[in-house]
């Protein structure tokens, strides 16, 4: 661990040289000046590689943050092993409701939990998740044939008799698959061993020294198509362990976030990447009034897992007005399918450009290389407002009125 360390404090010390900067932009030759308000600790930004692993690496980031929040050393975790044992998991669900659930690469900030109260979490040097002779994640031929699979049980399952039934070995069968193109995990986690500073553990003793509780964190969401301050289940497909969380005004979701990352805890943000004005080659999302004059040329692959198309125009490099985003704005996008679920992401501060305009500032996991923010971008108030699937974060980053008002203890 301390070697991962090493690697991850000079990470930190990378970025907030950068942020001592008395003007930072968003890319070479942009008028965006950005001051910090407020920049919290890191773990260097990864790269999900070519799959729809984002959530994962997103909410790993998070929790990874959230122990150096708590005075702990920041231990890289590995993003493969929650995706192993989540497969496993979306496998069962996808028997169960005879194909009628997701089974794909996407998932939720809520599989973490899933997983880790379940599994425990081993760092990424136990199980980088690579055993396919490849240093970049890969994933579309692995998720070809676990579906291939599945979809051959199903079909196994609808041939039998009425006094046939299905083997339990199935489930060997797709751990041998996870197996071949992820590496071995022992199905009882106390025979995963492994070793961290010359001490021995297992997934459940290391989730146990890290002290990481689930039960302390929770989701927060704003659409008026459930009751306000309730807690409702999050209608995307990806929500395969059918997880709930609060719905909130819109103010309120703002509120939240601004309150949690002022009061130094970060969070984890789902939410819909596939806009024009969504510019993650020069480091902005936004939400400009006049979106015309936005060039686009390429497309973004089907996993969200890279720099994206590339869009030129004036409101990249020149801050402008943004749209004034309303609950029924806001609601009117989802209900009609233009705001989607696309991307995890891990928010990491707060910065203001010259005109005062609050952004958040965003940790990627599209590698380092893909704009000139090192990975990181800045997304407006107005963006946040309007494409947010989600938040998740820790229950004490919520100010005491809105834990009153939500009834979280």
């Amino acid at each position: 661990m301390k070697k991962t360390f090493a690697l991850v404090l000079g990470g930190l010390i990378s970025f907030a040289a950068t942020a001592q900067k008395a003007d930072i932009t968003n890319k070479e030759g942009s008028n965006y000046k950005f001051k910090k308000v407020v920049h919290l600790d890191a773990t260097p930004v990864q790269s999900q590689g070519w799959t729809g692993t984002c959530w994962s690496f997103s909410a790993l980031s998070f929790f990874e943050s959230e122990l150096n929040r708590r005075g702990k050393e920041m231990p890289v975790l590995a993003e493969m092993y929650i995706v192993y044992q989540a497969y496993l998991g979306k496998a069962d669900k996808y028997f169960r409701t005879d194909g009628n659930t997701n089974f794909d690469e996407g998932g939720a900030f809520h599989d973490i939990p899933w997983v880790i109260s379940r599994f425990g979490i081993v760092p990424e040097s136990a199980f980088s998740g690579l055993n396919y002779g490849s240093e970049r994640h890969l994933h579309g031929e692995l998720s070809e044939i676990l579906k291939g699979a599945m979809n051959g049980l199903l079909k196994a399952k609808k041939d039998l008799g009425d006094n046939d039934q299905i083997t339990p070995v199935w489930k060997n069968a797709m751990r041998g698959i996870l197996d071949a193109y992820l590496g071995a995990i022992p199905e009882k986690t106390e025979d995963f061993k492994f070793q961290v500073d010359g001490k021995e553990y297992n997934p459940i003793s290391y989730r146990d020294e890290l002290g990481l509780d689930m039960d302390d964190y929770i989701s927060l969401t704003s659409f008026s198509n459930h009751p306000w301050n309730k807690e409702c289940r999050l209608a995307i497909a990806d929500n395969w362990a059918w997880g709930s969380g609060y719905n909130v005004s819109l103010d309120d979701l703002w509120g939240a976030a601004e309150h949690a990352l002022m009061e130094g805890y970060s969070f984890a943000w789902g939410s819909d990447v596939s806009e024009d004005y969504f510019n993650y080659r020069s480091g902005l999302a936004i939400v400009p009034e006049d979106k015309s004059t936005i060039y686009v040329s390429g497309k973004n692959n089907k996993n969200f897992s890279d720099g994206g198309s590339d869009k030129k125009a004036s409101c990249f490099l020149e801050p402008g007005k943004e749209m004034e985003i309303t609950q029924e704005i806001r609601q009117r996008a989802y209900d009609g399918k233009q705001t989607t679920d696309d991307h995890g992401m891990h928010a990491v501060g707060i910065y203001k450009d010259q005109n005062d305009t609050k952004y958040l500032l965003i940790k990627n996991s599209w590698g380092t290389t893909n704009n000139d923010c090192d990975g990181y971008f800045y997304a407006s108030e107005a963006y946040f407002k309007y494409k947010t699937i989600n938040i998740y974060l820790h229950k004490d980053a919520l100010s005491k009125e809105m834990k009153k008002k939500l009834d979280v203890k």
